[in-house]
């Protein structure tokens, strides 16, 4: 679309997500006049209405599109052609945009650093943000989650970078205009997606030929998605790659050298040592002055639902959470979280999509092992439909951790009110508990912690 912001009326569907909700705040920052509708309400949603984003209405109906010619009716991934107010939209000769087409649109506006990656790359991303400020580099950004420090998910700011979260869910990653990509990892995650991981790997590879700047985790199988990148003057595009080698961890967060330079968090575990290096990386291409960078980032104590600390239960067990959802990703957590003092370390996961949970539930299974107790809720289904995939259930999860656990005790806890008694009897004092998961099971933390 062309011409100002300022004369454009946006109504984005399935609006109160991480991903859109960002969206919403950059176009009303432009100018446009905004609207939105989501299924449900959300605290993305309730934050946009108290900053004045938008007037949002819950539940999808075709009269929530407002009324007139020329609205642009701008879609997540989520929403299927039949949603009413597509129809709408259709009936209307109103424009439909798929959000990857809006997010190439912004990224076109500004210097746009995309980190993507299987795992992390939210995490990362928040990091580059904290980064970057400390530096004074004043950049925008629009990330999968809160980036932490009391800032939202989407920021549109007067300086020249912008930050974002490439998504591979949808190929989204593919329709950015990018100078700098950061890849933070690749593995077969969105089996709905995705044939293979042949199939996965072209698609990072065409991400990073796009990009003149590569900042890759030095992996040789990564290495290698960047192979033939030329710039646009026909030159090697540059590639740096990152690690970040046995950092000394602690319940405080970690220490490590990146180049001449010592480095605190104030996150935990060796991931998260990872995922700073990256963002380092990142920040150094844009020009940032590291000391101040560096400065920048001890200041970060997490993104949004990233072994975000919710509290205590009444019996005293401290209670995290965590969006993780695959495998690498619950290992790394319960890994990091063996850094924090605790008697007993107690998993509680909800299975995200049956497609993802079928393919990998034994990997789950082990995953989950690792910790000393392990609870298993139903599977958020979020875009899927259990009756496409009969059999596939949490269950099959909670037996797979059983397997895998060699005597340890597992809970099999289809539903919320199930699990909250259980739960409430099983936490003692000095247990540290992480409940883990990408749907809603955020809640039932946040149950267990009332008094």
């Amino acid at each position: 679309m062309s011409g100002p912001w300022s004369e454009r009326r946006m109504h984005f569907v399935g609006v109160g997500g991480a991903g859109m909700s960002g969206y919403a705040r950059a176009a009303h920052a432009l100018g446009a006049q905004v609207s939105g509708s989501d299924r449900a309400d959300s605290p993305y949603l309730e934050r946009l209405r108290a900053d004045g984003v938008l007037t949002a209405s819950t539940g999808h109906a075709a009269a929530n599109v407002p009324a007139g010619e020329g609205v642009e009716v701008v879609y997540s991934s989520a929403v299927a052609a039949t949603n009413p107010e597509r129809e709408a939209a259709r009936e209307r000769g109103l424009p439909e945009r798929p959000r990857a087409e809006l997010l190439g649109e912004l990224t076109a506006l500004k210097r746009t650093i995309a980190v993507a990656g299987t795992h992390g790359k939210t995490t990362t991303s928040a990091m580059l943000v904290h980064a970057l400020r400390g530096a004074g580099l004043n950049p925008g950004w629009l990330v999968g989650g809160e980036v932490g420090g009391g800032l939202p998910n989407a920021r549109w700011e007067a300086g020249e970078w912008l930050v974002v979260e490439a998504d591979e869910s949808d190929r989204s990653m593919l329709s950015l205009t990018v100078e700098t990509a950061v890849v933070t990892n690749v593995e077969l995650d969105h089996h709905a997606t995705y044939g293979s991981l042949a199939e996965l790997h072209e698609v990072f590879r065409a991400f990073l030929a796009a990009a003149p700047k590569a900042v890759v985790w030095d992996r040789p199988e990564l290495i290698a998605l960047c192979s033939g990148r030329v710039s646009a003057d026909g030159e090697q595009a540059l590639v740096v790659p990152y690690d970040a080698p046995d950092p000394e961890l602690s319940a405080g967060g970690s220490h490590f050298q990146w180049h001449e330079y010592e480095v605190q968090l104030a996150v935990p575990g060796a991931h998260n040592a990872l995922n700073a290096s990256g963002a380092l990386e990142a920040a150094h291409l844009a020009g940032a002055d590291m000391p101040r960078a560096i400065a920048g980032l001890a200041t970060f104590t997490g993104a949004e639902r990233r072994f975000q600390r919710l509290g205590e239960t009444p019996a005293g067990a401290v209670l995290y959470e965590d969006y993780a959802h695959h495998p690498t990703e619950i290992e790394a957590t319960l890994k990091a979280a063996r850094t924090l003092p605790h008697k007993r370390l107690v998993a509680v996961f909800q299975p995200h999509l049956y497609s993802r949970t079928e393919q990998l539930v034994r990997e789950l299974g082990q995953a989950l092992a690792l910790a000393d107790v392990v609870a298993v809720t139903g599977i958020y289904p979020a875009r899927e439909r259990g009756e496409d995939h009969p059999g596939v259930s949490g269950l099959m999860v909670a037996e797979a951790a059983a397997d895998a656990g060699h005597g340890r005790t597992v809970y099999w806890l289809p539903t919320f009110a199930q699990a909250l008694p259980v739960l409430r009897g099983v936490l003692h004092s000095g247990d540290l508990c992480l409940v883990m998961g990408a749907g809603d099971v955020n809640t039932l933390g946040q149950q267990l912690v009332l008094r």
